[in-house]
Formats: C-alpha cells, sequence, structure tokens
C-alpha cells in the first residue's frame, strides 16, 4: 500500500466485529474454550473463504463466532482489531457487532457488550481510536426477536449510539422491522442498515422511508434506481461500502466493476469499509489499496473517500 494511502485519517462505519475474528485467533479461543472445530488448522479454514453469495458466507460466519464464548473473548476480538486500526490510521470506528449470534448460544448479553465495550474504551485511551457502537438486529430471525435483543440493551443504553439491521438480506425487506426501529428512534439510538447489497434497490427506499436509517450499509445497487440516486446526492446519505467484500461475495465478479468511484463522482458520500475482514482479504487500508490498483482511484479521490467517512460519523 503506498504510504500516502496509509496515511491519509479514515473512519470506518461498516465493521462487524464477529467478522475481524482472523483463523489464528479462532483457533486460539477455541483451544482456550475446549472447542472442537471442523477445520484441521488455519489453512484448512482459510481454504474455505470461498464464497458463491452472502448466505455460504454467513454459514461459516456464524460458525466460527461459536468460539466466542466468555467476556475475555470479546476483549481480545475487540482489541485485535483496533490494533489493525492503529496501523493504518483508522482515528475512528462505529462497528457493528450480533447479540442475537450470542445469546442465542447462551451467552449473556452483558458478557458480550462488557469484553466489546472494555477494548473499545481501552482503545480510546491507548491508541487514540474514537468510537460508537451500534447493535446491529438479524433479519433472518423475527422482529419479535429483534424487539427481545433491544429490551436486553436498554439497561446498557449509554453504550450503543444506533442500531442497524443485518445477515441475509434476499427476502427478508427492511418493512418488516418498521416497528423496532421505531421503538429503537425513541430511545435516542440513530438507525443505520443494510440495503441494496443483494437486495434490490426498493430495499433501499423502504429502509429510508420505513426504518428512516441515517446512513445506507452497502448501498451499491442504488444505482439502478435514477430517482433513488438524486436522492441520495441530494440529502448526502452517507453509503458504507465494501469493495473487498462485494468482490468476495459475487455483488461483482471483480474490483474493474466496482462503482464506487463512479458514485463518488457523481457526489454520492460514498465511503470505503472492510465489512467482514477476516473473511473478506483485507481490513480499510487493503480496500483503499484495491481501490488504487484496479479502478486507479487518485490521491485527490482517496482524500474525498476518507473525509466522506469523517463527515458521515454518528459518534
Amino acid at each position: 500500500m503506498p504510504e500516502w494511502l496509509n496515511a491519509l485519517p479514515k473512519a470506518e462505519l461498516h465493521l462487524h466485529l464477529e467478522g475481524s475474528l482472523e483463523p489464528e485467533l479462532l483457533f486460539a479461543l477455541a483451544e482456550r474454550n475446549q472447542i472442537a472445530l471442523p477445520w484441521a488448522d488455519v489453512e484448512t479454514l482459510r481454504a474455505a473463504y470461498a464464497f458463491n453469495n452472502l448466505q455460504e458466507f454467513l454459514d461459516l460466519y456464524y460458525a466460527g463466532a461459536n468460539v466466542l464464548r466468555t467476556e475475555q473473548d470479546f476483549y481480545d476480538l475487540t482489541w485485535a482489531y483496533l490494533q489493525r486500526c492503529k496501523a493504518q490510521n483508522v482515528i475512528h470506528v462505529e462497528p457493528f457487532f450480533d447479540p442475537q449470534t450470542h445469546t442465542d448460544r447462551g451467552i449473556p448479553f452483558e458478557v458480550v457488550l462488557r469484553g466489546i465495550q472494555q477494548a473499545l474504551l481501552d482503545g480510546e485511551k491507548q491508541l487514540g481510536i474514537s468510537h460508537g457502537l451500534i447493535l446491529s438486529f438479524l433479519r433472518h430471525l423475527p422482529e419479535e426477536e429483534a424487539f427481545k435483543t433491544l429490551e436486553q440493551a436498554m439497561p446498557f443504553r449509554d453504550a450503543f449510539i444506533g442500531v442497524g439491521l443485518d445477515s441475509s438480506e434476499k427476502g427478508f425487506p427492511p418493512r418488516l422491522f418498521e416497528r423496532v426501529f421505531a421503538k429503537a428512534r425513541s430511545e435516542g439510538l440513530h438507525a443505520v442498515a443494510h440495503a441494496g447489497e443483494e437486495g434490490p434497490p426498493e430495499y433501499i427506499w423502504e429502509a429510508l422511508g420505513l426504518l428512516k436509517i441515517k446512513r445506507i450499509d452497502h448501498g451499491v445497487r442504488a444505482i439502478e434506481d435514477e430517482r433513488l440516486m438524486q436522492r441520495i446526492i441530494d440529502e448526502q446519505i452517507p453509503l458504507t461500502v465494501c469493495p473487498l467484500s462485494n468482490i468476495k461475495l459475487c455483488v461483482f465478479e471483480h474490483m474493474g466493476q466496482h462503482n464506487i468511484l463512479e458514485m463518488l463522482e457523481r457526489g454520492v458520500k460514498v465511503t470505503v469499509n472492510s465489512d467482514d475482514p477476516a473473511y473478506f482479504g483485507g481490513y480499510v487500508g487493503e480496500n483503499f489499496a484495491a481501490l488504487h490498483e484496479h479502478l486507479g482511484m487518485t490521491e485527490a479521490q482517496a482524500k474525498r473517500l476518507a473525509q466522506n467517512s469523517l463527515d458521515a460519523r454518528l459518534a
């Protein structure tokens, strides 16, 4: 990666903490917690990172998350991510975590939160990385389950800046979660949502109109709807785009097809993020480097993308 690219101050606004679980740490936590794994070694696990779609990735992602059991595990996961951020001059993070992935396995909500929160606080003190934490609902589960998760979160309200919506997009439109998002907003929480990754532009319209989101996570399919594009440009609604993720999950066949710079030049407030970097081949820096290498991103464009990420912070 060119040094000028690494030196740019950046924020990361679309990162799933569970998706930053590198194979080496996954195996270390499995050993610590005496959990048998279906993979023989790190190399075998990495070889499994060949996905044809979002669902294939999610199946492996949830299997990997099973090694996360204790407060220390969640601390170690978050701390490892923050060290990567420090090395790439990411000065602010607004990570997602999925409580339901863990509470459904019998891990208490507060165990998950305390580990993550302590690492984020230490990251602010020791690494100078500011943060805001976003609680995400799993859209393949019913809205009633999301309500239960929000209720569990309320005693810890000050730990969060917002709620999000992630997991399997196809067949699970944002409108299914209109009531729980209304409840979250009434508690003073910001709203963001995954939309327009595998799902159609209509899902972005729903997320904006029904969930009243502040940012669109992914959103690359907005370009298929000219009226939607104009609204996003006019209102400067940020898109948290994840280039390497989009290639790995076959949203685009190769990076040369990616539309992020086209949207940037049209005036969309696009940002660069890593999504699930342990599974998709890189953190924020590697995503910037891929745009430089495959799309000819200029230094001026990189600066605008980095500034967009800082401007689009919720915290």
